[in-house]
């Protein structure tokens, strides 16, 4: 048994919440890094144009970055031995070289090109903004990997507090870039954006390893003859334990890119575009609550799932308080304080904000429970339904923007919340008949 674990049968709301805030501390502190970049990009020249150019650099990074957002859960429930370790790590390496690969064909200008305009059909000046800030996102896929393996390592021996300050160093290295970048070259801000995310990753990634190094150390110091899960750790049961997986996030963040696609084909786009990272970023606050249970259902269920009624509990109570204070915010005047002095948006800006806020009020509910079933999933080895409620998710998504934006011409920015709730709900009823 993990040094933090606790017998299933004895967990308490008080054992779940004292694993749980350290992650929900991390999460929290990145869900803070966007409305930070987007507070910085909105005080500088041309603000509408850069905050949708870096909309669309960001999205674009995160679906190349997919594949390996899930090493956490992985390297959570593998890495149980010093065989099992050496064995992820290889396969941890191969995937962040192949996806920072993708990355540096991307950004190329002739392949970005025909992304941002002939695919996602942005305007010259504003795929040109896009393409330029990209370059700072070079390394962002392959660092992330190789924190997250270094993460869950660090959250399967009982140390999720060290991730919180891998995160702390990763926003004061934000911080610094971003106001650098601002005032001592005067980029542009959508360039500023994306390299204070490009230099905070990196750090985050260096100190992560520095702090599991000791961890690390024991665990390969252990006889290969005593580690029988590492024995039976086959490539092809990595691949067929991760691929499920890696298609998952990947389905996942094709979200995001795809919410730009159809705001930028819609009506205002814009309007849309600009608005959408400041109002995905508030979202994402009183989200990160629900996202970070999921490594705590991996770590804490037991073999034989006998803490699921526990963590159920403290999951579903725990995604209703957030839900309920998204939109206590959302439909109170606190939004407008959002929008305008913390977001920095233009009055008419922050105005054009608060009904596509509101309407994403349900997401935080959903994405714990989510967390909980996709937990209790990878616990068991069980990877497959993830990927079938994400594939339902994003046709239902889909479905919905189709309806929405290109049959009822409605306002791009007003679809994203029944688009984004309706994928949710769909995945979640999938998922919850799959456990």
């Amino acid at each position: 048994m993990p040094p933090h674990a606790v017998p299933p049968n004895a967990l308490t709301p008080r054992r779940i919440a004292r694993f749980w805030l350290p992650l929900e501390a991390t999460w929290l502190m990145m869900a803070l890094e966007g409305p930070f970049v987007a507070a910085i990009i909105a005080r500088l020249p041309s603000p509408k144009e850069n905050l949708a150019a870096f909309a669309v650099a960001s999205a674009l990074a995160w679906i190349v970055e997919s594949p390996i957002i899930m090493m956490l859960s992985a390297s959570n429930a593998l890495v149980q031995d010093g065989l099992a370790c050496r064995k992820m790590r290889r396969f941890s390496n191969a995937l962040n070289a192949a996806v920072t690969a993708v990355m540096i064909v991307l950004i190329t200008p002739p392949v970005f090109a025909f992304v941002a305009r002939g695919v996602m059909g942005l305007e010259p000046g504003l795929a040109g903004l896009a393409g330029r800030s990209m370059i700072f996102l070079v390394l962002w896929p392959g660092a992330i990997g190789f924190r997250r393996f270094y993460q869950g390592i660090l959250i399967r021996n009982g140390r999720p507090q060290a991730v919180t300050w891998g995160t702390v160093i990763r926003l004061a290295a934000m911080a610094a870039t971003g106001l650098l970048l601002a005032l001592a070259f005067r980029l542009p801000g959508a360039s500023v954006g994306t390299g204070a995310l490009g230099v905070g990753v990196v750090a985050e990634a260096a100190a992560s390893w520095f702090m599991a190094r000791r961890t690390v150390r024991g665990l390969l110091g252990q006889d290969d003859a005593a580690c029988a899960f590492g024995r039976a750790l086959t490539a092809g049961r990595i691949v067929r334990f991760y691929g499920p997986l890696a298609l998952t996030s990947f389905l996942t963040f094709f979200i995001n890119p795809l919410t730009t696609f159809f705001l930028a084909r819609g009506r205002m786009p814009l309007e849309s575009l600009a608005a959408l990272p400041v109002v995905t970023g508030l979202v994402f606050l009183f989200r990160s609550a629900g996202i970070s249970m999921q490594e705590v259902v991996i770590a804490l269920l037991g073999d034989d799932g006998s803490g699921r009624r526990a963590l159920s509990r403290f999951t579903i109570r725990l995604g209703a308080v957030s839900t309920t204070a998204l939109a206590l915010v959302s439909l109170s005047p606190l939004s407008m304080i959002w929008y305008r002095r913390v977001s920095g948006l233009s009055p008419d800006l922050a105005a054009f904000a608060v009904l596509p806020g509101a309407l994403l009020s349900l997401l935080p509910f959903l994405e714990s429970i989510l967390s909980l079933e996709r937990g209790v999933l990878v616990r068991a080895h069980r990877t497959a339904p993830i990927v079938i409620a994400v594939g339902a998710q994003l046709a239902m998504t889909v479905a919905v923007f189709v309806l929405m934006v290109l049959g009822l011409k409605v306002v791009g920015a007003l679809a994203i919340g029944p688009a984004l709730t309706a994928g949710y709900l769909t995945s979640v009823s999938i998922l919850k008949r799959g456990t």
